[in-house]
C-alpha cells in the first residue's frame, strides 16, 4: 500500500498550476487506479487540455460517498518559497511543504492511499472520485464534471469537497463573483475640466457605492453570524486608469468582488449597482458629458454552499470523526455549492488549514494527512452497509 506522503510527493512534483495543463496529473491517477482494477473516466474541457477525472469503486449501487477535490493549484511566481515548490519538503517539524498540499493535493493523496484497501473492501455502497480542474480560477472545472456525474453515474451520493477545513465539517461558504468595469470618459486638459469627462473621477464614485452597498446589506440587518464575516462583502482589488497628471482620464478599469451570502442572491445584489451606473450615466449625459460604462464577469459565478438538506452527509461525517467536532461556515469559496445545485447532500471537509493556503511555504501537518486517513478508513468501512435511503 503507497502511503498518503509518498502519494503526496508525486502529486506535489505535477505543476498544475491553473495557467497549465494537468493532464499529466490525470494520467498518473489513471494508471494508479487502473493497477487496482479500478476504471475511471476524463471529462475533457473545451480546449482539450484539461481534464476532470471520475471513478468510482464498489458496486453500481445507491448512496455512497462522492470524494471530491480540485487538482489545480495557485502560481508560485512572486511568492518567496524556502525550496523548490513542486518537490515534497519534509521540513522535520511535522510539516510537509509544497505547492497545494494542503490545497488540496494532500486530500487527494489520502483518498488515493485508501484504494488498496477499498477494492479489498465488502463495499455495498461506491465511494466515487471526483478530481476536477481549474478551480482556482473560479469553479470553472466542476459542472461539466458534476453533469456527467449526476446523469451518469448517482444522483444519491453524498458529497464531501475535501478543502483544507482542519478536519472539521464545514456546511456553508460564501458564493463569489469576480468583476471587471470599465469606464470611458472624454480626455481633455486638467486646467478645462468643463471640456471633458474624468473617467478616473467616475471610476470612484463607483467605487464608493460598491462600498456604500456592503454597508447598507449590514443597516438591512442581511447578516449571517455563522460567518467571521457575517455579512455579503463587496471589494475593489484593482484600479488603473489616466496617462498623465494633467489629462483628463479617458479610461478607468477597476476588478471587483462580490461574495453573497448562501441565503441571498448575485443578481439582485449586482442590481444595486447596474441601477445606480444608469443612474450616474443619465446624471452626466444631462449635463453635456460623455460617458460609458461596462462591467463584465471575470468568472461564472460560484454559488454559495447553503446550511441546509446536508442531514445524511454531516451525520455520516460527525460519526466518523472525533466527538469534539463542531461544524463551521467559511468566506471562501469551493465547488461544494455547485454539487449543492445539483441536488446532492454536500459538506467541505479536508485536512489542512485554509491559513496556509496560497502562501509561500504552504504546507499540510502530517497529523492532519493522519486524521484524514483514519476518517476515510471509518467512512469505508460504514459503507460496508447497504444504502437506507
Amino acid at each position: 500500500m503507497t502511503d498518503a506522503t509518498t502519494l503526496l510527493a508525486k502529486l506535489v512534483s505535477f505543476d498544475t498550476t491553473s495557467s497549465e495543463s494537468n493532464l499529466a496529473l490525470i494520467e498518473f491517477v489513471e494508471r494508479y487506479l487502473a493497477d487496482y482494477g479500478v476504471t475511471s473516466e476524463r471529462v475533457m474541457s473545451p480546449c482539450g487540455k484539461k481534464a476532470n477525472l471520475i471513478a468510482r469503486i464498489g458496486p453500481p449501487a445507491p448512496g455512497g460517498v462522492m470524494l471530491s477535490g480540485h487538482t489545480d493549484v495557485v502560481p508560485v511566481a512572486g511568492q518567496p518559497w524556502s525550496s523548490d515548490p513542486f518537490t515534497l519538503r519534509d521540513g522535520e517539524d511535522g510539516r510537509l511543504y509544497g505547492r497545494g498540499t494542503c490545497d488540496m493535493k494532500g486530500f487527494i493523496a489520502c483518498a488515493l492511499a485508501m484504494v488498496p484497501v477499498w477494492v479489498k473492501a465488502s463495499l455495498k455502497q461506491p465511494i466515487y472520485f471526483g478530481f476536477s480542474y481549474d478551480e482556482e480560477i473560479g469553479c470553472v472545472g466542476a459542472p461539466s464534471l458534476i453533469k456527467r456525474f449526476y446523469e451518469h453515474y448517482s444522483t444519491t451520493a453524498h458529497v464531501i469537497v475535501g478543502e483544507p477545513t482542519s478536519m472539521q465539517p464545514v456546511v456553508a461558504q460564501k458564493g463569489a463573483t469576480n468583476l471587471r468595469t470599465t469606464v470611458i470618459g472624454r480626455e481633455a486638459h486638467s486646467s478645462q475640466v468643463n471640456q471633458g469627462t474624468s473617467a478616473i473621477h467616475v471610476a470612484a464614485r463607483l467605487v464608493t457605492f460598491i462600498e456604500d452597498t456592503m454597508a447598507a446589506l449590514i443597516e438591512e440587518g442581511r447578516v449571517d453570524e455563522a460567518f467571521n464575516v457575517p455579512h455579503t462583502s463587496l471589494h475593489v482589488g484593482k484600479i488603473r486608469g489616466g496617462t498623465a497628471i494633467n489629462i483628463m482620464a479617458r479610461e478607468c478599469q477597476f476588478e471587483w468582488e462580490i461574495r453573497h451570502l448562501p441565503t441571498e442572491s448575485f443578481d439582485e445584489i449586482y442590481a444595486r449597482f447596474e441601477a445606480f451606473c444608469a443612474q450616474l450615466t443619465a446624471e452626466l449625459q444631462a449635463k453635456g458629458k460623455h460617458v460609458e460604462m461596462t462591467t463584465e464577469p471575470l468568472n461564472v459565478t460560484v454559488p454559495g454552499l447553503a446550511d441546509r438538506d446536508n442531514d445524511r452527509v454531516l451525520r455520516l461525517a460527525k460519526d466518523h470523526l472525533p466527538t469534539a467536532c463542531c461544524h463551521h461556515a467559511v468566506a471562501y469559496a469551493t465547488e461544494a455549492g455547485q454539487f449543492q445545485g445539483q441536488g446532492l447532500q454536500t459538506i467541505i471537509l479536508g485536512p489542512g488549514s485554509i491559513a496556509q493556503a496560497h502562501q509561500p511555504d504552504e504546507y499540510i501537518e502530517v497529523t492532519q494527512l493522519n486524521a484524514c486517513t483514519a476518517f476515510m478508513q471509518r467512512l469505508g468501512e460504514a459503507l460496508e452497509t447497504p444504502f437506507s435511503g
